[in-house]
């Protein structure tokens, strides 16, 4: 009697699936947001120009055995002179779902290829809700998660 032998769609054998790479997105999901305009309603009256900050960060960690949630923080501040127009804090998550993968490759799918899925999530969020707050949006620029990585690593080394 022959054993019956599992085939991809071209009809190619499959091996042992137990120890192919597993790379999934489970969920995107928006983790904290918070706006606040300490200075309203008077700074709203001001013709100035105001000043824009960005500070972006990146995190990851294990949620479970082979399950991570990697986080990129935006944190926009914009001021007039010393005063506070308004200040957005965001976090946007990821969970994803990664197995058998050699761990000198770990770091750079934690560090740049899941920050790049989550990152244009977080961007919406951040011109949302600075809109609904009634001010034009702030778009995040485009990020190079492989050079913020790099520049994290060498800063690390050293």
């Amino acid at each position: 009697m022959a054993e019956n032998q599992v085939t991809d769609v071209q009809g190619a054998p499959v091996g042992n699936t137990d120890e192919a790479p597993v790379f999934q997105i489970q969920r995107v999901y928006l983790k904290d947001l918070s706006l606040e305009q300490p200075n309203s309603p008077t700074i709203l009256l001001e013709q100035t120009q105001p000043a824009v900050d960005i500070q972006l960060g990146v995190e990851a960690q294990p949620a479970a055995q082979g399950v991570y949630e990697v986080c990129v923080t935006a944190t926009v501040t914009t001021k007039i002179e010393d005063r506070t127009v308004f200040l957005v804090e965001a976090k946007q998550a990821g969970i994803f779902e990664i197995r058998n993968l050699p761990q000198d490759q770990m770091g750079p799918v934690l560090g740049i290829a899941c920050p790049q899925i989550v990152y244009p999530y977080l961007r919406a969020s951040v011109a949302d809700i600075i809109t609904r707050a009634g001010f034009p949006p702030v778009h995040l620029a485009e990020i190079n998660f492989q050079a913020m990585y790099e520049a994290q690593q060498a800063e690390a080394a050293k």
